[in-house]
């Protein structure tokens, strides 16, 4: 399955070692991650010569053609909230998980469109048995 992974960049780091073991999930279990390089330490030095429109143009193409996204919101960010509102224009199932206890928008969790869903983990492991669970339909949007 080809799956949108989103992440903070800008807006902080502080869950990185979340991201590296989601991604690190999803690419073990077979799925196609266009975006796995950004759990990466490195993803501002990856990122640093690509231009705004650059990104833009092949982000959003990268959301149009997966068949999920998937969304780490503990910390905000303008571009993660960007990446599931257009994913949700585009019919795709978003899930959006954060660590629990961290304050996220009610902008996510009051969302009551289809197609997405909002949870909460307590650890890596938790959060890797969500997606899964949202892979295989098992959660509920």
């Amino acid at each position: 399955m080809n799956i949108y992974f989103a992440c903070s960049i800008t807006g902080g780091r502080d869950f990185e070692s979340i991201y590296r073991a989601i991604t690190t999930a999803l690419l073990s279990d077979g799925h196609e991650v266009p975006t796995a390089h950004l759990a990466d330490s490195r993803v501002k030095v990856f990122e640093g010569h690509v231009t705004p429109g650059e990104i833009y143009e092949r982000d959003t193409a990268w959301i149009r053609n997966c068949e999920a996204l998937v969304a780490e919101v503990s910390t905000p960010s303008h571009g993660v909230g960007y990446e599931v509102a257009y994913a949700l224009s585009l019919g795709k199932p978003v899930l959006c998980v954060y660590r629990e206890g961290q304050p996220i928008s009610k902008m996510l969790t009051g969302n009551s469109l289809p197609n997405i869903s909002v949870k909460s983990y307590r650890d890596p492991e938790e959060a890797i048995a969500l997606i899964h669970s949202f892979l295989n339909g098992q959660i509920e949007l």
